[in-house]
This record gives C-alpha cells, sequence and structure tokens, in this order.
C-alpha cells in the first residue's frame, strides 16, 4: 500500500507539473523584425561585386574605384571608400562619399559631378587599426 501511495503521490505531481505554464529563462526578447521581399534583393549588388568597380562621372571617365563599404552603427546608412589618383596603387588616397550620391546606370557607378580633381580635394580617408 506504501508503494501504491508513493507512486500516486509522484503521478500528480507530474500530471500538476505538465498543466502549469512553461517558464523561458534569461530576458525575453523584443526584436522588431521587418518583412523583406527576396525578390527585390535579388535584384541588388552584392558587396562582393561593388568593392572593385571603377566610379565614373557624368561624363564617362573614370574617377576613381570603390575599395570599401562601411555602415556606422549609429547612422545606418552605408558610406563608400573610394580610391582616387594615383596610378596602379601608387599615390592614391582613400576618400569617403555617401553611397545614395552614387548612382547606378547599366551596371556602372556614376559619380554625377565628380572629378578627379573634386575627389582629390575631399578629406583622405584613414583605415582604424
Amino acid at each position: 500500500m506504501k508503494r501504491f501511495t508513493i507512486l500516486l503521490a509522484g503521478f500528480s505531481v507530474a500530471t500538476l507539473l505538465a498543466g502549469a505554464p512553461a517558464f523561458a529563462q534569461g530576458t525575453p526578447q523584443t526584436m522588431a523584425l521587418t518583412q523583406v521581399d527576396p525578390t527585390t534583393l535579388a535584384t541588388g549588388y552584392r558587396t562582393s561585386k561593388v568593392v572593385g568597380s571603377m566610379v565614373y562621372n557624368a561624363a564617362g571617365e573614370t574617377v576613381g574605384t570603390i575599395d570599401d563599404l562601411i555602415v556606422t552603427p549609429n547612422d545606418r546608412v552605408p558610406f563608400a571608400v573610394l580610391s582616387v589618383g594615383g596610378f596602379l596603387g601608387m599615390g592614391s588616397k582613400y576618400v569617403v562619399v555617401s553611397y545614395a550620391a552614387l548612382n547606378v546606370t547599366d551596371k556602372k557607378f556614376i559619380l554625377r559631378d565628380a572629378t578627379k580633381e573634386t575627389l582629390k580635394k575631399l578629406p583622405e580617408f584613414k583605415y582604424a587599426s
């Protein structure tokens, strides 16, 4: 009889615990997700294809090369680091323009009003160590 009482008590506790609400450990996550249309992204440009691309002005002249893309933690907008001036990587400097200033036409990156001289006059960008 003692064994039956212990089994009945154990079964009762298990039944009570099974019906109790479960609580997750840790802090609750409150992340708002936005829905993204994958077909729209498929027409975009991957960074691996953007970096290394030539940048042209409205006259069709080459004014620089996209060296990198940077997104700042506060602004959350991309900036393009352009390599301007120099020849074969010698004597060039890095400058930064907003990625929004670049227009894509026929898979070419156009910085409409830029010239080599105006880009060279921009402050030099140096990567943090």
